[in-house]
């Protein structure tokens, strides 16, 4: 409330301020004439000016801060995918006996173009996603995670993750099965039921996760190529990947 009365004494004080220098004007020159036509025209280009600071600078300005936004949030994702998604994603995949009927597509190459990249993402969300599990892989999984829940705390806590939708899905539903692993302690005890329960968890986790390792994969090849470059020689679904150039 304070601040709108500073506004409004302060718009008073200048109006004020206006008029005196126009009688100055006036009582110097004696030409309201010329007064009114320079008047009348500064009043009329408050509009453009309006149009062009407010509307088309502003959404300039707004674009630019959500591009560094996102290239923020882009280093984020590659930060998850390096510390662990890139591991959780070829040993889940390992698992799933559909995989080789779409792991020829899945060799991402740098003569993709835009088309093929959103091609491979209709395929990923229709794919239906398997996973054999068993007690053992469970353990294993569980060891993998040990030690990631802080690291995926401190992502979730980066308030730029608001501006990316699916990739803050895909850390919730991280998340939520480290939670459900950790908090059972006899793994080989089991039964089928609990068992069939961590199968969906891990489901969930694997298809979101496909998909937003495709999307980082688009964002290397377009903007970091020597990422890009590592990132096709260790590719999750490339049986003959290899980190060694040849």
């Amino acid at each position: 409330m304070k601040k709108i009365k500073w506004e409004i004494s302060l718009g008073i004080i200048l109006i004020i301020f206006s008029i005196i220098f126009y009688l100055i004007h006036y009582l110097i020159f004696r030409d309201a004439h010329h007064i009114f036509i320079f008047l009348i025209g500064d009043i009329a280009f408050v509009f453009i000016e309006v149009l062009l600071v407010t509307i088309i600078i502003h959404e300039l300005l707004n674009r630019r801060e959500k591009n560094e936004r996102m290239e923020k949030l882009k280093m984020v994702i590659g930060t998850y995918f390096s510390e662990m998604g890139f591991r959780l994603l070829d040993y889940i995949s390992a698992f799933d006996p559909n995989i080789n009927s779409i792991i020829d597509k899945l060799v991402v190459t740098n003569k993709w173009t835009a088309k093929e990249f959103d091609n491979m993402k209709t395929l990923l969300k229709n794919y239906n996603y398997q996973y054999n599990i068993s007690h053992q892989n469970i353990k294993y999984l569980k060891e993998l995670f040990s030690g990631n829940r802080e690291f995926l705390l401190r992502l979730l806590e980066n308030p730029t993750l608001h501006e990316h939708e699916t990739f803050t899905d895909l850390l919730w539903a991280v998340t939520h099965l480290i939670e459900e692993l950790s908090a059972r302690h006899r793994i080989e005890k089991l039964p089928d039921t609990d068992i069939e329960h961590l199968r969906g968890d891990i489901v969930r986790v694997y298809k979101l996760l496909a998909i937003e390792w495709l999307d980082y994969m688009k964002h290397l090849k377009n903007n970091y190529p020597y990422l890009f470059s590592l990132a096709m020689r260790t590719n999750p679904f490339d049986n003959n990947a290899s980190p060694v150039v040849i």
